[in-house]
């Protein structure tokens, strides 16, 4: 295995890491790390397959214990039925227009201009999120109606756009639609598991021709450095959502979506030729 390769691997792996589960957009970062290090092509949709599937995995041993309980209730227990329901119904509304129009947003889209203004867009709505006088009407995600689920499945289809962020879009979504801070980000949690297990299996398939035996080496590092990072970044979130509010990631946003359309604007990098 070429060591710039296995270095790339190891860069996008921590990228996907400490990117999936924080409102910052992580196929914005992949989108943009892998054209600044060179890394594209049909080998990088199978990559990022494998990197995403360490990520989940890592939200899946965090709450290994809430996901046992759940599972063994679910015949019995009306909670962890009313749960279940939830992410069922917040899940579906994302995949039916994912499937729908995967491809149309993959070849239109899935560039750093786009992500970008995504980026940027999606910071100053965060900002007047965080803003707003929160009416919490849940808790915790057990508190959680099935009308929660469904406003922030909607809110979720928003992330389809590069750039906008599966997490961004549940959490503030949820807070939006009366989820505590802590309720809106765990749901967001739970709920990336069938979205990303869904979205990996419906690419597995689909480029199942990409995945070739010479890669695994490169699959590998990248999966195990996802899952490491995936699992600090989890943790920091949850501890420093404990006291602190969602603006410092809006204004990361805010600035790293507009340095790259500065360096764009200005000709240092031409962006608008890249693609994911």
């Amino acid at each position: 295995m070429d060591l710039w390769i296995a270095v790339q691997a190891l860069i996008l792996g921590i990228v996907e890491g400490l990117t999936e589960f924080l409102p910052v957009s992580s196929t914005g970062h992949q989108i943009i790390v892998a054209d600044l290090i060179g890394f594209g092509g049909e080998r990088a949709l199978a990559f990022n397959i494998i990197i995403q599937l360490g990520a989940i995995l890592a939200v899946v041993w965090e709450y290994r214990r809430k996901i046992l309980d759940v599972v063994v209730g679910l015949p019995k227990e009306r909670s962890a039925q009313r749960f279940t329901a939830n992410l069922l119904i917040a899940f579906l509304p994302a995949a039916v227009i994912g499937v729908i129009f995967s491809d149309l947003i993959h070849d239109f889209l899935f560039n750093p201009i786009t992500v970008a203004t995504a980026l940027v867009i999606g910071g100053v709505v965060m900002l007047w999120a965080e803003k707003r006088s929160h009416a919490i009407q849940a808790d915790t995600v057990d508190d959680m109606h099935w009308t929660h689920a469904l406003k922030v499945g909607c809110a979720q289809c928003l992330a389809l756009i590069p750039g906008t962020s599966r997490s961004a879009s549940t959490i503030i979504g949820g807070l939006l639609f009366g989820l505590s801070r802590k309720a809106a980000t765990e749901f967001s949690f739970f709920l990336a598991m069938p979205t990303m297990v869904g979205a990996a299996v419906y690419s597995g398939y689909k480029y199942r021709d990409l995945f070739q035996p010479d890669d695994l080496p490169v699959f590998a590092i990248g999966f195990v450095t996802s899952f490491i990072f995936a699992m600090l970044a989890v943790r920091a979130l949850l501890k420093f959502i404990a006291s602190h509010s969602y603006a410092s990631f809006a204004w990361y946003r805010i600035g790293f979506g507009l340095l790259i359309l500065a360096t764009w604007q200005f000709g240092v990098i031409d962006w608008s030729t890249a693609q994911g």
